[in-house]
């Protein structure tokens, strides 16, 4: 039996992607889990999260560690004590690490719900604001996070606790707003026999956008739309403005992505905030700021008002994910 050991009751935490998967040894004991190691792997290299763990494990600044608590934020649906990946075939049982590494507790999350735990730990460096608003005490949260794909969880207020929830929002139906989302509703539909929220907010969603604001010209940023790298490359085209078509696609997805936050703090009665997470926001905050996305937000009459109360922040702290598992951990000690 493979185990890790060390004297204080130390908690592994995990962020597990399509893409990359991020592994951290957590003190638990302060106020918010403190990172001791933190190593990342790449997801499709392993055949489960078990190998994951294992090449961790083997680390020099990590074996020999005893690990009291372990949770996984996990990019898929969780069913019980097991997940599946969206996007990779990727297994994940949490009896099985259980057992394997020896840790008492092990529980798997949402990536999101993961992320969730960590955003009333994180401090105003880690966040930028969009809209100030007027943050209700005792008001719920919503959090959005576009990336390899698009998730979306609420922070619910019992009894005085923020208790995160998940959900499979991204692979909902998204809604065309006006002419030209009606266009890009039916280009959708047209390739997918149906349009949903994460066709266009992800980085793949950026991409069908380029598809279509480009309608079959060349692109004079992007040579290779199936490279992992162009939507990375599209939205530094927008943003310097070398591309008409990646300008528009750009612009598509932020007011997409500030209609889409709206639909959630109304869902979600987020009077307490809505948090914008992901990999894609902190890299497009030039487009995010310039007051399309909060103009989208806003956008829902009879409730503009109560929007436009509502605290509206982006979350930069990268590792936010795995900070949340980390916090989750801790309620396994």
């Amino acid at each position: 039996m493979k185990e890790i050991r060390i004297d204080v009751n130390m908690i592994l935490a995990g962020d597990v992607g399509g893409t990359k998967t991020l592994l951290g040894l957590f003190d638990p004991r302060g106020t918010r889990p403190d990172p001791i190691v933190v190593r990342a792997f790449t997801t499709v290299e392993y055949p489960d999260l078990s190998e994951v763990v294992a090449a961790f494990a083997a680390d020099n600044q990590v074996r020999g560690t005893i690990v009291r608590a372990a949770a996984f934020g996990v990019a898929g649906p969780v069913l019980g004590a097991t997940a599946m990946l969206t996007n990779v075939p990727f297994r994940i049982d949490a009896a099985a690490i259980s057992r394997t590494f020896a840790i008492p507790h092990v529980q798997l999350l949402n990536d999101l719900q993961a992320m969730a735990y960590a955003v009333p730990f994180l401090v105003d460096s880690e966040v930028h604001v969009l809209q100030e608003g007027e943050a209700n005490p005792a008001g719920s949260l919503g959090l959005i996070a576009a990336g390899t794909g698009l998730g979306e969880a609420v922070l619910l207020r019992v009894n005085g606790r923020l208790i995160p929830a998940p959900t499979e929002a991204g692979h909902a139906d998204w809604a065309a707003r006006n002419e030209r989302e009606i266009t890009v509703l039916r280009e959708l539909i047209q390739r997918f026999g149906r349009a949903e929220v994460e066709h266009v907010l992800s980085g793949p969603g950026l991409i069908n956008l380029h598809r279509i604001t480009h309608e079959g010209s060349a692109c004079l940023a992007v040579d290779d739309v199936t490279d992992p790298s162009a939507p990375a490359a599209i939205s530094t085209a927008a943003l310097e403005r070398r591309c008409r078509g990646c300008v528009d696609a750009l612009e598509i997805f932020v007011a997409a992505y500030g209609a889409e936050a709206g639909n959630l703090a109304l869902r979600a009665v987020a009077t307490g905030g809505l948090f914008v997470g992901g990999g894609i926001a902190p890299k497009i905050l030039p487009a995010l700021s310039d007051g399309r996305f909060l103009r989208a937000f806003l956008d829902k009459h009879p409730f503009r008002e109560l929007l436009s109360k509502i605290s509206v922040k982006v979350i930069l702290n990268a590792d936010a994910g795995l900070l949340g598992a980390a916090v989750a951990a801790t309620t396994g000690l």
